[in-house]
């Protein structure tokens, strides 16, 4: 069974998203803040990350940028998704190894589900 973790700091979002996940099948951690998503990078080695860019107290790219550092999380799987539409960080997300930057408004949460999915083995 594959594992995701969810950093996402909107309660219902993330609720929404464990639980869909959930029913499809993978296992699900998550996390509320930066801080506590690379604890939880490290104490659970996810399979994939689905990475929300705004969060309090560091951004998503911040996430990314410690990920790729640590020879432990470098090579985790990234799908960042956010409602924050800013080409400069669309292109560093991607510069860090996101395989995708998803709009969250322009997809449904199965959509983000299957293409989850489509990344794990």
């Amino acid at each position: 069974m594959s594992k995701l973790l969810i950093i996402e700091d909107e309660p219902a979002l993330r609720e929404m998203y464990c639980q869909v996940s959930a029913e499809s099948g993978l296992e699900v951690v998550s996390a509320e803040t930066a801080e506590e998503g690379l604890l939880m990078l490290e104490q659970e080695a996810p399979d994939l990350v689905l990475l929300d860019i705004l969060l309090p107290n560091a951004d998503g790219t911040k996430v990314l940028e410690q990920m790729r550092r640590d020879p432990k999380t470098a090579k985790t799987k990234v799908l960042v998704f956010s409602n924050f539409d800013d080409k400069t960080t669309r292109e560093k997300s991607k510069k860090l190894g996101a395989l995708e930057y998803l709009i969250k408004t322009e997809f449904t949460p199965r959509e983000i589900i299957e293409k989850i999915m489509s990344y794990l083995p």
